[in-house]
């Protein structure tokens, strides 16, 4: 095993901007375009308060859509870039760049996006790192090209080496059929610069595409702490399968060996699609900003118990709850249609 200088860092880790993929007519939002935009705006109106936002946009005439749909949105101009980046759909989480830091240095790794195991086209996503590095959208931070299928909410890290993830996704076998475990392994240690993974065997979230994404499960609040989603229903369908994966965490141990802080999340009450299928509405697909956590929120009794829970594990950072009942229609929340590109320098 290679022992590698490089370190993927936390969420919280001082970040330089977050990536978002607009929805256009080209995507499967196309029927309901009028209900996601403004979760958009408003996730971009959140994220220009605290940091840049970087924006792909369709063609150019999305883009000046786009650009004067946020100034419209009293999101100020200096705030956020846009750039011409042809997509199938808009999940930046999992087509967008995978930040590490070599000797202190950002480096950008490109994962490959197979559309989560080739259940969808995903042509023009797999190209969307490279096309936005090319425009200098990472600044100076050099591309390095990965023939590994990878998402990046497929894995939580700590920051100290420590990888938290599922076995449904990483080890399934319309990823990276060539690798078995060791093998997955050794690649995230030297690529990632980890030095252990807890895997997760149980949670799957009916209605998740991913393949039981981590991002929609369990995260990392802190080196200490994981903010899970729990179930306390005994006829909800989930009860069995996340009453297993709160075993495994509480199994799961610190790197000096003490047992991680806990923080069950409340679950929302079952969304349903028009065709009666039950989305996946989780609280766990926050994300982590530089003075701030932006919460998804779903019209539900349970919301404001979800801040409260979160505030108390970010007491130095607002918490702003974003409604993402249009999201989950496409089977994804917040954290899914936005990626951080940490600081310049470690």
């Amino acid at each position: 095993m290679t022992i590698s200088s490089r370190t993927l860092p936390p969420e919280w880790h001082p970040q330089s901007a977050i990536l978002l993929t607009f929805p256009h007519e080209n995507t499967d939002w196309k029927p309901i375009l009028n209900q996601v935009e403004p979760v958009f705006v408003n996730i971009a109106k959140a994220v220009c308060e605290f940091e840049q936002l970087i924006v792909s946009c369709f063609d150019e005439k999305h883009l000046k859509y786009v650009e004067q749909l946020l100034i419209e949105n009293d999101i100020d101009k200096n705030n956020f870039k846009l750039y011409i980046v042809p997509s199938n759909d808009t999940w930046a989480r999992d087509h967008g760049a995978i930040c590490i830091y070599e000797n202190n240095q950002r480096k950008v790794l490109d994962f490959t996006f197979n559309g989560w195991g080739n259940k969808f086209d995903a042509t023009l996503d797999n190209q969307i790192t490279a096309n936005l590095h090319q425009q200098g959208a990472f600044q100076n931070s050099p591309l390095i090209s990965l023939d590994f299928v990878l998402e990046g909410g497929s894995i939580e890290s700590d920051g100290l080496g420590t990888i938290l993830t599922t076995e449904f996704c990483l080890k399934s076998p319309e990823r990276n059929p060539h690798f078995n475990t060791e093998q997955i392994e050794d690649y995230l240690f030297e690529q990632l610069g980890a030095k252990r993974i807890l895997w997760l065997k149980y949670g799957a979230l009916e209605g998740d595409d991913t393949d039981s994404h981590i991002d929609t499960l369990a995260r990392f609040c802190d080196e200490k702490t994981i903010a899970y989603q729990s179930c306390e229903d005994s006829n909800d369908s989930h009860f069995e399968e996340f009453k297993a994966m709160e075993e495994e965490l509480k199994a799961f141990r610190q790197l000096n060996g003490e047992p991680y802080y806990l923080v069950a999340l409340p679950f929302p009450e079952p969304k349903y699609d028009q065709e009666n299928q039950r989305l996946p509405a989780t609280y766990a697909n926050f994300l982590i900003l530089n003075n701030a956590v932006l919460v998804p929120t779903y019209q539900d009794k349970s919301d404001q118990l979800a801040l409260e829970r979160l505030a108390a594990c970010f007491p130095e950072r607002k918490i702003i709850g974003i409604d993402c009942t249009p999201l989950i229609q496409q089977h994804g929340s917040l954290h899914c249609v936005t990626m951080q590109i940490p600081a310049l320098d470690f």
